[in-house]
């Protein structure tokens, strides 16, 4: 979608009228529902689920159309290829950045010390569909199901990578047979008002969606299941914090902007995140949001889904982290080369899942299974709190996925640095 910056600059909204606003207070309500009439509360879980299916409803063709007229609009096909290598580069860097922190701290604080838990007496029962995906998710077939079954299909489905492989294909296509596809990319181009403005409809029932996933988290799994485990949790959201605010913070520093500011220009789809626990339920305003500030569509359009999939520092962060709390609880004493080869499998299989639903609990599944010293049953330890988790996950996965975007924008000079600017103050 194409941002035109000269445009005259809107009137701010009243502060109650803002999404984050709305949002926040829906939270709220919902966490007070949950907490005082639970039962109530579980019955709301089909306002969250209804809002995340309607925004996943809309993200294939946003990612489809986006990709496709960014691709088929460049006059050199390398430049495709140079972002997609220079955001690969980027993942892969602070993807492994966030496996390591994750296995420094949890070494450092030992949040599983103490509990000596006897992994004899723990009843895998719970976790065994999570360990059944994860062994259904060899590297083999991960890379068969980036192929769909029909070019049509990729649209259909819920996986990210199948709409990313054929809107390059079909763009490419487009740019190859550029005199004569010209039609067809016009009408893409005129295609993104009305699929952009159904996002925008869309996300006016963000507070709606927010309130009931909220609801239902708390009525269901209760406030006091953090009790137990909250030490862990806690851990878990200073670890992700300081990645955030230390690691991304240099990093955008480095290439000029504020990690602070960034936050509180995406402070709508933040709350959005943790309302609903979903990173998917924000990507469609995450996408327009970066062109606003400056980054080109191609970038956008090939950088953000492809993050989705392989730049999920949360989730990496969890995953050292609560292989590390179940072997400490367990009293597994792994040597270095052990946490090495953890870190290594670690590296593997959270690419391994992506696009499944439950990933992050799916990943540590798959890392336990090749990892025999750690009791896979441990994972029913940290079973009642993962909903809790998954929230922080899912923030620090949008956190990072939108500092890519904008370093890679930078990289291939194809960031307005003015537009940046303006849109973080």
């Amino acid at each position: 979608m194409e941002v035109d910056l000269n445009a005259k600059p809107v009137k701010p909204k009243p502060w109650y009228r803002a999404l984050y606003f709305q949002v926040l207070i829906a939270i709220v309500i919902g966490i007070t529902l949950g907490y005082f009439k639970p039962d109530l509360g579980e019955k709301m879980k089909p306002l969250g689920d209804g809002f995340i299916n309607l925004i996943k409803m809309i993200i294939a063709p946003v990612i489809f159309i986006t990709i496709t007229v960014g691709i088929a609009s460049m006059n050199d096909l390398k430049k495709v290829g140079r972002i997609t290598g220079k955001a690969f580069i980027y993942f892969l860097t602070f993807s492994t950045l966030a496996l390591i922190l994750g296995m420094i701290v949890s070494n450092l604080v030992q949040p599983g010390s103490g509990l000596n838990i006897d992994p004899s007496t723990l009843d895998q029962k719970d976790v065994s569909e999570y360990v059944a995906v994860a062994h259904g998710n060899s590297f083999s077939n991960f890379m068969l199901n980036i192929i769909p079954k029909t070019f049509m299909s990729s649209l259909t489905g819920e996986n990210i990578l199948q709409v990313l492989f054929a809107a390059i294909l079909f763009g490419v296509a487009l740019s190859l047979t550029a005199d004569k596809s010209k039609p067809v990319l016009d009408f893409f181009q005129a295609l993104t008002h009305p699929i952009f403005k159904i996002v925008d409809i869309l996300m006016k029932l963000a507070p709606i969606g927010a309130f009931g996933a909220m609801a239902f988290t708390i009525g269901k799994y209760g406030v006091e299941t953090l009790q137990n485990l909250f030490f862990l949790v806690g851990t878990f959201y200073v670890t992700a914090a300081l990645f955030v605010v230390v690691i991304l913070g240099l990093v955008a520093r480095y290439n000029g902007f504020n990690i602070l500011k960034l936050l509180r220009y995406l402070k709508d789809e933040l709350l959005l995140v943790l309302g609903t626990s979903s990173s998917e339920s924000a990507l469609p305003s995450l996408m327009t949001k970066l062109e606003k500030a400056g980054c080109s569509n191609q970038v956008v359009g090939l950088v953000v889904p492809t993050g989705y999939s392989f730049n999920l520092d949360g989730t990496n962060i969890y995953m050292t982290l609560a292989a590390l709390f179940i072997a400490q609880a367990c009293n597994v004493d792994l040597s270095f080369s052990q946490q090495a080869t953890l870190l290594l499998v670690a590296m593997l299989s959270s690419k391994g899942a992506a696009g499944v639903s439950g990933a992050g609990f799916v990943t540590l599944a798959a890392t336990l299974t090749v990892v025999p010293d750690v009791p896979i049953a441990g994972m029913t330890l940290i079973l009642g709190v993962d909903k809790f988790m998954s929230e922080c996950r899912a923030l620090t996965n949008l956190i990072g996925n939108a500092v890519a975007t904008i370093v890679v924008a930078r990289w291939e000079k194809q960031l307005d640095p003015e537009a940046l600017k303006a849109a973080l103050k």
